[in-house]
C-alpha cells in the first residue's frame, strides 16, 4: 500500500509539471456564441459587402460593413482602456487592374493593434475577410449576404478582440477584417506590403476563410474537424543563386516540408489538441485549396508565416451563388446555414493560439545540426534573451507533426545520444517562464 502510495504521489507530482496555463482554457470558455450569431447575422444584413458596392449609404454595402466594424472595434478599445489601435489601411486599385476590377476602387482594410508588453514589434495576427459576393465576381449590386463566406471569419476576428483584449500579452496581437479578397487578395496585398513598410516582425498570419459549416456536398457532417492549410516552404525565395543553394541543402539534408509556414501550422495543431482535444485538426499540405486561394497568400508571397483556417466540409451551393431555389435546393450563402457553435470553436482555436504565441518569447534564429554518420545528433542554436529554457523536437521523416521532444535548461547546446540524424527531422522552440513556447525552428545551418 506504502508503495502504491508513494507512485500515485510520484505521478501527480510529475503531472504538476506538465500542467497548462488556465489562462488558455478561460479564453476558451470566453468565446461568446452570443456575440458570434449577432456578428454575423449583422454582416449579412447588410445586404452585400462586394468590394466594388455602395460605400455611402449607412445600412448596404461595403462603405456601410466596414465603418460598423471600426465602430465594433472602437467599442472593444474603449472596454479595454484604449488598449487597441483601430485604423483603415486603404490601398487605391484602378479599374482594369484584373478582370474584376470593373471600376476605381479604394480596398479599404480595418485594423486593431494590440501591443505586446515585451515584444511590440513582434506581431501574431488573425484576419477575416469582410466582401461577399455571388455567382458573376463583378456583379456588386446584387444581394450577397456572404454569411460563411466570409461574415464567420470577420465576426470571429472581432470576438477574439472582445476576448483577448481582456488580457496582456508580452508580443502584440493584430485582428483584422480584409477587403478584396473575391476580386484578387488585394486587401492582403496591401497590408502585406504595409506590413514591410513599417518593419513588423510577423510571427505568423491566421487566416479565417469560412468557419461556420458542418454540413458538406460530400454527404458529410462532422462539427469537430477542421482543415490548416499551409505552404512547404515560403515563396519569396526569389534570388537565383541563393534559391540554387537551399535548393541543394534540402536535396541532402531536408526541409522541403518544413518551412515557416509549415511550423506555424504544426503549432495550431499542438496548441489545439492540448487545450481542446474534443476537435480535430487536420492538417493539409498544400497552400489552399485546389486550384483556389485566400487572404494568406499575400502574405507568404512576402516571406512571412502564413495559413488558412477553416471547415472540413464545404458546402458549393451556399458559396459563390445567386440568392435562388433550384430543383429543391436553396442556394446561396445566408445566416440560416452557418452553424454558430462550429464556429465558436473555430475562433477559440484562433484566439488560444494567438494567446500562446502572444505569451511565447521569440524563436532561435539560427539553428544548427550535426551527426554524420554517428550514433548521436548535435544541435546548436542562437540564444533568446528571456527564454528559460529550450525544446528540442524530433520525429519520423513521414511523420506530419512533431511526436518527441525533449526540454534543456538554459544552454545553447545538446547532444542526443543513441538516435541516428538520418531517420528524423528536428527543430528547437525556445520556452519562456510561463511554460508557453514558440514556433519551431528547422535547422538552417550544418554542424561541421
Amino acid at each position: 500500500m506504502k508503495h502504491y502510495f508513494l507512485l500515485f504521489t510520484l505521478a501527480m507530482v510529475i503531472n504538476s509539471f506538465a500542467q497548462t496555463d488556465q489562462k488558455i482554457y478561460d479564453i476558451v470558455d470566453a468565446i461568446s456564441e452570443e456575440n458570434l450569431r449577432s456578428d454575423v447575422k449583422k454582416l449579412a444584413d447588410f445586404g452585400t459587402r462586394h468590394t466594388l458596392s455602395d460605400t455611402v449609404s449607412e445600412t448596404r454595402g461595403i462603405g456601410a460593413a466596414r465603418r460598423w466594424i471600426k465602430y465594433q472595434f472602437d467599442i472593444i478599445s474603449k472596454d479595454c482602456n484604449n488598449c487597441l489601435n483601430v485604423f483603415f489601411q486603404s490601398n487605391f486599385v484602378e479599374k482594369g487592374a484584373n478582370q474584376r476590377i470593373v471600376k476605381d476602387v479604394n480596398v479599404v482594410n480595418v485594423v486593431a493593434i494590440q501591443k505586446g508588453t515585451k515584444y511590440p514589434n513582434r506581431y501574431i495576427i488573425m484576419s477575416g475577410d469582410i466582401d461577399s459576393r455571388v455567382t458573376d465576381p463583378n456583379d456588386f449590386t446584387s444581394d450577397a449576404p456572404g454569411a460563411n463566406d466570409n461574415a464567420t471569419g470577420m465576426a470571429g476576428a472581432m470576438e477574439a478582440a472582445r476576448v483577448l483584449s481582456k488580457y496582456k500579452f508580452e508580443n502584440s496581437i493584430i485582428y483584422v477584417g480584409l477587403s478584396g479578397e473575391e476580386q484578387g487578395l488585394f486587401g492582403g496585398q496591401g497590408l502585406a506590403k504595409y506590413a514591410k513598410e513599417q518593419n513588423w516582425d510577423i510571427i505568423g498570419v491566421l487566416n479565417n476563410d469560412m468557419i461556420g459549416n458542418i454540413s458538406g456536398v460530400d454527404g458529410i457532417i462532422d462539427n469537430r474537424t477542421f482543415r490548416i492549410f499551409s505552404e512547404p516552404i515560403t515563396t519569396a525565395e526569389t534570388d537565383p543563386k541563393k534559391l540554387a543553394n537551399q535548393n541543394r541543402t534540402r536535396r541532402y539534408y531536408g526541409g522541403e516540408i518544413d518551412g515557416i509556414s509549415r511550423q506555424l501550422a504544426r503549432y495550431v495543431y499542438k496548441t489545439t489538441n492540448t487545450y481542446m482535444p474534443e476537435m480535430n485538426p487536420m492538417l493539409v499540405y498544400r497552400l489552399d485549396r485546389f486550384g483556389r486561394g485566400g487572404h494568406h497568400r499575400p502574405f507568404n508571397d512576402m516571406g512571412f508565416a502564413g495559413l488558412r483556417i477553416m471547415e472540413a466540409h464545404e458546402n458549393y451551393t451556399q458559396q459563390h451563388q445567386d440568392i435562388r431555389t433550384e430543383n429543391g435546393i436553396d442556394y446561396g450563402d445566408t445566416f440560416e446555414h452557418v452553424n454558430i457553435p462550429y464556429c465558436k470553436k473555430l475562433t477559440a482555436v484562433n484566439a488560444i493560439t494567438m494567446a500562446s504565441l502572444a505569451s511565447a518569447p521569440p524563436s532561435p534564429k539560427e539553428v544548427g545540426i550535426g551527426g554524420i554518420v554517428e550514433a548521436s545528433v548535435k544541435l546548436k542554436w542562437s540564444k533568446i534573451e528571456g527564454a528559460k529554457g529550450y525544446k528540442i523536437y524530433w520525429r519520423d521523416t513521414t511523420s506530419p507533426t512533431w511526436d518527441h521532444s525533449r526540454f534543456v535548461e538554459d544552454i545553447t547546446e545538446f547532444t542526443l545520444d543513441g538516435i541516428v540524424v538520418d531517420n528524423s527531422y528536428f527543430g528547437v522552440a525556445s520556452v519562456g517562464e510561463n511554460g508557453h513556447e514558440s514556433v519551431v525552428v528547422f535547422p538552417n545551418k550544418i554542424l561541421r
